[in-house]
């Protein structure tokens, strides 16, 4: 008696799992050539040949059909909650087929932008001298020029064309234009 309730009990508990297995789909692990991959009871999707429509699972069409109709908010929860179960970084991604419809997008951007740059550093080039103001104009360049004494201004002064200044503000290329130009120098500012 004890052996039939065994058996029984036995057969029964098998059946209640292979049931149970059946109902929920779980899926079973397999060890196939020492790798553990996982196999569930539904069959895999055939390929569709080249340039055919893609047809989808109606699982994930429902699944696609519930997400369109949810609000921005309940978009956003998603979004969330997929990245902490999934464990996603914040990192952007970029979908193949977007990327050169992207980078257009971007270029004219940057050509936008390039349009709309105002130039903030200016240089003073001293272009030509008036030879018979050549003392004042040396003088000037000395009282200029940082660091420069009267040998040094005369050089300057007999190399022209020279840049007096680069990487100055407007304010300041305007003001030292006009002090060299008073003295007889003839000055471009770039």
């Amino acid at each position: 008696m004890q052996a039939v309730k065994l058996i029984t009990s036995y057969n029964y508990s098998a059946l209640t799992c292979g049931l149970r297995h059946k109902l929920t789909r779980i899926p079973v692990a397999a060890v196939v050539n020492g790798q553990h991959r996982l196999q569930s009871a539904e069959a895999a999707a055939i390929p569709s040949p080249e340039g055919a429509p893609k047809v989808y699972a109606p699982k994930i069409e429902s699944i696609v059909h519930e997400i369109t109709n949810l609000t921005l908010v309940e978009v956003a929860d998603l979004n969330e909650l997929l990245k902490k179960t999934l464990n996603i970084s914040d990192a952007p991604m970029m979908a193949v087929g977007a990327a050169p419809a992207l980078a257009a997008k971007e270029e004219e951007e940057e050509e936008e932008v390039v349009v709309q740059k105002v130039q903030t550093s200016f240089t003073v080039k001293m272009t030509a001298i008036d030879a018979t103001k050549k003392i004042p104009t040396i003088k000037a360049i000395k009282s200029v020029m940082e660091g420069m004494n009267l040998v040094q201004a005369k050089k300057f002064v007999e190399s022209v064309p020279a840049v007096v200044r680069a990487d100055i503000s407007k304010d300041e290329a305007e003001k030292l234009k006009e002090e060299l130009a008073a003295v007889g120098a003839t000055i471009e500012i770039e």
